[in-house]
């Protein structure tokens, strides 16, 4: 049986690792080469495998992966908690990923409306604002979310990329039922003591989450491949969001093999591959975490959920939390 982790929020328990769904049709791949009927077939076989809780958003391809995984699950006939998220706008120019961001609350609730038609749901289970919009007060994109809420669209409301004191200003209005963040042995500053992608002071949004009786959701808990050790930048295909990224320059790649070898020579010990303890690290960082890891390939797949059936011991722990912090910005 798939371990379960509860979502307070829902009243409800979800497996504990989720899917991330954007690399289906997003970020990784170009619209060229998008395949539906393999998206569709990794959702299901995810299904199948018992994951439960599915996170995507109106951003991904401007709306076309919450398409997918609405034929995903109206053809599984399978119902499980969904997540999606209104907020940032995604474009390509240039051949490149531009992201703007739209926290207006008529966006919001506009964006709302059509996720719930693409997605083919009456109601969305958690729905992040994706990024807060400096363009407009907080208060006012999240008082769009409760006004959701209320009128019975949305069963609860997350947050994405936000501090201690944002989460803050936001529950005080209504409540925050999660926190998305990048997290991962390569991405540690949720955790406290790193900024955000606005060069915001973070916080300890991790224990924010677990104090407010919320969840925390890693996205890219395998530092966007990098920690499997089987991505490399000669891989990375024309318009693959990765290749804009600091981290995935060759020099910073060079100097974060050490993290990769860390992260092996655990597995090597476990008899199990890296991507399995890197998200078995992120899983041993409280109870209330519930990473998203992506893939579109079922092999992947397999090896992420064999994260489940293994336990680290505090020498495993102790090494894993050594590991030199990343080379290059996240962004």
């Amino acid at each position: 049986m798939t371990p379960m982790r509860r979502i307070p929020a829902l009243d409800t328990a979800v497996s504990a690792l989720g899917y991330g769904c954007m690399g289906i049709s997003w970020a990784y791949v170009s619209p060229a080469d998008r395949d539906d009927e393999a998206g569709v077939a990794i959702i299901r076989e995810a299904l199948d495998s018992g994951v439960t809780f599915f996170d995507t958003a109106d951003a991904y391809a401007d709306g076309h992966n919450e398409r997918v995984v609405g034929r995903a699950l109206a053809e599984s006939g399978a119902s499980p908690v969904v997540a999606t998220k209104a907020g940032f706008v995604g474009n390509i120019v240039d051949g490149k990923i531009v992201m703007t961001r739209n926290g207006r609350p008529e966006h919001i609730r506009a964006a709302c409306d059509a996720s719930l038609q693409r997605l083919g749901l009456e109601v969305i289970d958690l729905y992040y604002l994706h990024r807060v919009d400096p363009e407009v007060p907080l208060e006012e994109s999240w008082g769009a979310y409760a006004d959701l809420a209320a009128a019975g669209k949305i069963r609860a409301a997350g947050l994405s990329e936000v501090s201690v004191e944002q989460a803050d200003a936001a529950h005080a209005i209504h409540p925050v039922a999660a926190i998305q963040s990048e997290f991962s042995l390569w991405a540690r500053d949720a955790a406290g003591g790193g900024q955000n992608q606005d060069g915001a002071d973070v916080g300890d949004v991790v224990s924010w989450t677990k104090d407010h009786d919320a969840i925390f959701v890693p996205f890219s808990p395998l530092g966007r491949g990098f920690l499997t050790g089987r991505v490399s930048v000669g891989d990375l295909k024309a318009g693959d969001f990765r290749t804009q990224l600091g981290r995935w320059q060759s020099d910073a790649v060079q100097a974060n093999q050490a993290i990769v070898e860390g992260v092996r020579r655990v597995a090597d010990r476990h008899s199990v591959t890296p991507a399995a303890i890197a998200l078995a690290w992120v899983l041993a960082q409280g109870e209330h975490i519930i990473p998203i890891p992506g893939t579109t390939k079922s092999a992947n797949l397999q090896a992420n959920l064999q994260a489940l059936t293994v336990t680290l011991t505090n020498d495993d722990l102790a090494e894993l939390d050594g590991l030199p912090p990343a080379v290059g910005g996240r962004y």
